[in-house]
């Protein structure tokens, strides 16, 4: 049922003609690009094959600027990826030419803006977002081409959908349905014009079981997401998390023991760490071998954070408080002890803290993450199982 579960070819380019076996480069241009960028999209998703052959057979996919490997698509009607592609005159248009006060979030990738797009067979006018990729940014052409793929193939509720992407010339958009509620770090830190109160623990404990759920559902695809954030985590208007940015997302082997024993090589192109410092799991850092497992230990910093209040690295704080696992891991054995220490201080005194044993529980799931040594850590489906009763209002007050 999962025979398309393939090795990773990571950046080396297979070519079964004469120039087998050369190696191109992750950094490839944007430059000189003959072909249409929706030819490659529609190619690369075309070279999955869901055999029905022993799970032994490998199958190794390719596209113009480098090697990928992807599940089996999701087509829509019309037997093509859903995702259309837009020109950038178009969303020119829909931004009002990248004005300022639609300017709704910026980063090292780029620029966000709200736009209103015409979307579906009908032309229907829907609110989006459209996420202007920096040319000399950390996003390169590859991460573009993953994220299309990834998002355009994988389907999740808590997982962000794409309505499009432009690919004209040098340009890189990326259209997303408008997350009504920003990121989860907005809340978190209490960012924005509209400042509102934090967030309570319920809504919290929710967040963390949708974003659970999420990448249970990338790992159950062997995809590790490996930048698991609360910048990448979107709300829409009833607080459900959607995670997003997948520049970074990469296919592994399925396990073919138990899934505690996951591992995998790092890029083969390169020894970088890619993610975000604060968030990477140490086997990740020292070796640059990623698995699953990278991603629960991730997951588990943002556990912390929706627990503390914190950021996962704050510099303004005194030394020994900067990193919030070095802080917090004295203390994670015995939460109840250091309840008032450890809960999101705004929640303690607007008296909306969490019982004791919803603490303890929390705590542990966050403590099994974060154990040093990957083997240890559980599962993503084990750590949704254990945050479910938190996330529900039958849980004790």
């Amino acid at each position: 049922m999962l025979s398309w579960l393939r090795r990773f070819p990571h950046d080396r380019k297979v070519n079964t003609s004469s120039n087998a076996g050369r190696r191109t480069s992750s950094s490839t241009s944007w430059r000189n690009k003959s072909n249409s960028f929706t030819a490659r999209i529609i190619r690369c998703a075309s070279t999955v094959v869901d055999t029905q052959h022993d799970g032994d057979q490998q199958q190794q996919e390719k596209d113009d600027d480098g090697a990928c490997s992807l599940p089996p698509p999701s087509y829509n009607d019309d037997g093509v990826i859903s995702a259309r592609a837009c020109s950038f005159r178009e969303l020119a248009v829909a931004t009002g030419d990248f004005r300022q006060d639609n300017l709704i979030g910026e980063g090292g990738f780029g620029r966000v803006y709200k736009a209103r797009l015409l979307i579906g067979a009908h032309q229907e006018e829907q609110v989006v977002a459209v996420k202007q990729l920096d040319r000399n940014g950390a996003q390169g052409n590859r991460e573009f081409v993953v994220e299309v793929l990834m998002l355009s193939l994988l389907q999740h509720p808590n997982l962000v959908n794409l309505v499009g992407y432009c690919a004209d010339g040098e340009q890189r958009l990326l259209v997303y349905p408008l997350m009504p509620l920003g990121s989860l770090e907005d809340h978190l830190l209490l960012r924005g014009k509209d400042k509102k109160a934090a967030l309570p623990w319920r809504t919290r404990m929710r967040i963390a079981h949708g974003a659970a759920r999420g990448l249970e559902y990338l790992h159950d695809r062997a995809v590790i997401y490996r930048d698991l954030k609360s910048s990448n985590i979107l709300l829409d208007d009833d607080y459900s998390p959607r995670l997003s940015d997948f520049g970074l997302a990469r296919l592994l082997p399925a396990p073919r023991t138990d899934s505690s024993s996951s591992s995998s090589s790092s890029s083969s192109s390169s020894s970088r760490v890619m993610g975000t410092y604060g968030y990477c799991a140490p086997e990740y850092l020292r070796t640059g071998q990623l698995s699953a497992k990278s991603d629960v230990y991730s997951f588990g910093v943002l556990l912390l954070e929706l627990i503390t209040g914190r950021r996962a690295i704050d510099t303004s704080r005194p030394d020994g408080e900067q990193s919030l696992v070095a802080w917090a891991a004295p203390m994670l054995g015995e939460p109840r002890r250091f309840q008032h220490e450890l809960v999101d201080p705004r929640l303690v005194m607007a008296m909306q803290g969490p019982a004791a044993a919803e603490l303890n529980q929390a705590m542990g799931v966050a403590a099994m993450c974060l154990q040093e040594h990957h083997s240890l850590r559980p599962v993503m489906a084990d750590v949704v199982m254990a945050l479910s009763f938190l996330a529900t209002d039958s849980a004790s007050c």
